[in-house]
């Protein structure tokens, strides 16, 4: 047993990273570096600058409970804003110093003798935690699709998370390989520059209108002079999504409201028939990600642009051929497809006690008690982990209530002079049954998604609302953990 403060790493710098590294700080634990690859902090708002980059949460929400930001430009902000914010917020609390960059970690490995975690870097240096805590994410790594040929096109090709900022598509023939989330965003600006636009669509998704508007010099004075209106406006759109993410439920009645909502919004956008055909889905609602937007469908609708449904079958030096065996010749191509939601630590070797691998025990899907802690790897602790993703819902929310909970487990430690805590493995698999029967009856249960691991199993979302995590995660049940 042991006195000392423990040592915290954290590997990331986004909102994960933020919330527990302040947590921390704010009660006494200071002894925290954390480590970023890149050569600046903010996660997948630093990464992802691609044209109309936002995102799909009301900014009240989508931001820390506890720095309310009353000077957003707008109800939904766009990247650069979310970025700034992401500054703002690790300067005020001094947590911009803590970081280091050029970071990327590749191994992290318990020693059962020190109870420490020897972390590795891509230049093999390495640095001794008592207390690891991935923050990675679960959408940090871009995905390219298995299509042959990619790599043999001449034109101008990149993914949307890596965008290319010289490429110009004035006049241009552009494919678009996928229709998801940032693809939707993208979408729209593109087309009002390429000659011809051609969407490669693999599923239709459902669409809702965004109540986006503009935050005039009143509201940002009110909400400066009356924090009040700031939080009521928060509380307001959080019980709203509380109840949009009830409709995610088999038995709900709220998804056959929020399916309504999506087709009325189809049918007043797209009034040609056959492009409305084409951008019906066709599975239950909230299976795939729920999107928002205004400006996806107009886009679609314009005579330039093409929305193609036959699949990709290859890439040529010149263009994509569809699975009809068709060839669009095109001058550029944007991969819209997404990231490797599954990843899951997979980048970084962890290696837990007697030799464990963490890569060995997730090779059927990830899984975690409260999504944050695993058997067999004591002192290591995941944010945004397994099944602590949302259909409805601000992950703010959710991350904030992982933070705290964390910061329980490092006050016990430090009071009763424990080196190790590590949870057990019948809590674990008691919460997980009860996790499973819970996803077993939820929507994505019923499709092909991007949720799910390829054993099947419902890996990321969390199966409900934000508030029962908050009260599931608001105080630590010490008989849970084995502690040393």
């Amino acid at each position: 047993m042991t006195s000392i403060p423990p040592s915290i790493g954290i590997i990331g710098s986004g909102f994960g990273a933020l919330a527990v590294a302040i947590e921390m700080q704010r009660a006494g634990h200071t002894t925290i570096r954390l480590w970023e690859r890149s050569g600046d902090l903010g996660g997948v708002w630093r990464d992802n600058t691609y044209p109309g980059a936002g995102c799909d949460v009301p900014s009240p929400l989508y931001s820390f409970s506890f720095e309310p930001n009353p000077d957003w430009s707008r109800r939904y902000a766009l990247q650069e804003e979310i970025h700034a914010y992401l500054h703002h917020v690790a300067d005020k609390h001094a947590i911009s110093p803590l970081v280091q960059y050029g970071r990327e970690v590749t191994a992290a490995t318990w020693d059962d003798q020190g109870s420490t975690w020897t972390v590795t870097f891509a230049d093999g240096e390495q640095q001794t935690v008592d207390i690891l805590i991935t923050a990675v994410g679960q959408l940090s790594r871009p995905t390219l699709p298995a299509i042959d040929g990619i790599e043999t096109f001449t034109g101008t090709s990149f993914h949307s998370a890596t965008w290319d900022h010289d490429f110009d598509a004035t006049g241009l023939r552009v494919a678009v390989v996928g229709s998801g989330a940032s693809a939707v965003q993208f979408i729209p600006h593109l087309a009002k520059k390429a000659r011809e636009l051609l969407v490669f669509q693999r599923s239709a998704n459902y669409l809702m209108p965004k109540p986006d508007k503009p935050y005039t010099a009143f509201h940002r004075k009110m909400f400066q002079l009356a924090p009040p209106t700031l939080a009521a406006e928060r509380g307001g759109i959080w019980a709203v999504m509380e109840q949009f993410a009830r409709g995610l439920d088999d038995a709900s009645k709220v998804g056959k409201i929020n399916k309504a909502i999506a087709m009325r919004h189809l049918k007043s956008q797209v009034k040609d028939a056959g492009l409305r055909a084409k951008l019906t889905p066709d599975y239950p609602i909230g299976c795939k990600r729920i999107l928002f937007s205004n400006e996806f469908y107009p886009a679609l609708a314009q005579r330039h642009v093409d929305v193609i449904t036959t699949g990709v079958q290859r890439v040529t030096p010149t263009g994509v051929i569809d699975d009809q065996g068709v060839e669009h010749e095109v001058d550029a191509i944007v991969y819209g497809t997404g990231f490797d939601a599954q990843d899951f630590l997979e980048s970084i070797d962890v290696t837990g006690t007697d030799g464990a691998k963490l890569a060995d025990q997730w090779v059927d899907g990830a899984r975690a008690y409260l999504g944050m802690y695993v058997p067999n790897f004591p002192n290591l602790f995941v944010t945004y982990g397994p099944n602590t993703n949302l259909g409805g819902g601000s992950i703010i929310y959710m991350l904030e209530a992982q933070a705290k909970h964390m910061r329980q487990a490092v006050d016990r430690m430090t009071a009763g002079g424990y080196a190790t805590i590590e949870v057990t493995h019948e809590a674990e698999q008691a919460y997980d049954d009860e996790l499973t029967e819970k996803l077993d009856h939820s929507v994505w249960s019923h499709c092909d998604n991007w949720y799910r691991h390829k054993s099947g199993r419902i890996t990321s979302n969390w199966p409900g609302a934000t508030k029962p995590f908050a009260q599931r995660t608001k105080m630590l049940e010490p008989e849970a953990f084995s502690w040393a």
